[in-house]
């Protein structure tokens, strides 16, 4: 079962063209039957729904967290507008993001925002190769603070290619920390079986039952 924010999310990537269903070559080379595409969210109003999304995902994982972390690019915008929608909440935390080359000028340095310290949540799109996380881990421990977790926009629950686990159970994994989505495929596949859209519900699961990882 979905929670409202999830429904409203899934609903709100549907509307935008976010989220799309046919057929997708992904970069993997396997033929997905649904495209997730974050940078379509550009208007303010869509980009203020994402971060009420997050915020309400990140109180519902459990992740305790002093601040976010929004690596370069795509996580800037989404660790900004997490942070705006919690102090909504009557939470107000820090935030930061990375340049992807450091300034040798003005206040020098590759970190913007906040400095980091205590727990720090690391927000995101999806994890493709996981290289951004693991640079954030990197960057987060290099200034004596401590990777909290995780937060994505969607979890496809798939393995990752040459392994036997997706690419959230290795982050898992391999840094110990919970990595956690707003939806995930299961949770698309139950909205869409509530749509009554019957033949992109078969094409997902077919989809996950060739791909899919163990629970």
């Amino acid at each position: 079962m979905t929670l409202a924010y999830q429904s409203d999310f899934i609903d709100l990537c549907m509307r935008l063209g976010v989220l799309r269903f046919g057929s997708f070559t992904l970069k993997s080379g396997r033929d997905s039957p649904y495209f997730f595409n974050a940078g379509l969210f550009s208007s303010g109003a869509a980009i203020a729904a994402v971060g009420r999304a997050y915020a309400a995902a990140a109180s519902a994982s459990g992740i305790e967290f002093d601040m976010l972390f929004g690596p370069a690019y795509k996580g800037i915008p989404l660790a900004t507008i997490t942070a705006a929608a919690l102090s909504c909440t009557g939470r107000d935390v820090k935030f930061a993001f990375n340049r992807k080359e450091a300034k040798d000028h003005g206040e020098r340095g590759n970190i913007i925002g906040g400095p980091l310290s205590g727990a720090v949540l690391i927000v995101d799109d999806v994890i493709t190769a996981g290289t951004a996380i693991r640079e954030s881990i990197d960057i987060i421990r290099a200034a004596g603070a401590r990777p909290a977790g995780v937060l994505l926009a969607l979890d496809r629950q798939e393995i990752a290619p040459q392994s036997r686990v997706s690419a959230v159970q290795e982050v898992r994994d391999r840094y110990g920390i919970p990595a956690v989505a707003v939806v995930n495929l299961a949770d698309l596949m139950h909205h869409v079986s509530l749509q009554g859209r019957t033949e992109d519900l078969l094409r997902m699961q077919a989809y996950r039952d060739r791909y899919g990882a163990a629970d």
